[in-house]
């Protein structure tokens, strides 16, 4: 029996959409399978290899926590980390 993979999320900092309003794209990964959600609306907008009982699953928790990852993608600076040397 195999290890269950890790999931794996990951988020942009704040964009403004075209009628001004601020979304966060928030990426899932979890080996080949991946899954590309916006808060605040919770909708997943590409996705391969998430069963559709997963997909609904990851839409639950970015609606029930979009106001957590909003907040933390308001601190992604994409400039400072683009800059960033390890």
């Amino acid at each position: 029996m195999s290890q269950p993979q890790e999931l794996r999320m990951t988020y942009s900092g704040l964009l403004s959409q075209k009628d001004g309003k601020k979304i966060a794209r928030v990426f899932f990964e979890r080996g080949k399978d991946f899954a590309e959600g916006i808060v605040p609306s919770g909708s997943i907008e590409k996705s391969s290899g998430f069963t559709p009982e997963e997909l609904k699953q990851l839409t639950d928790y970015l609606i029930h926590n979009k106001e957590d990852i909003l907040a933390k993608a308001k601190e992604v600076n994409p400039l400072r980390n683009w800059l960033r040397t390890e």
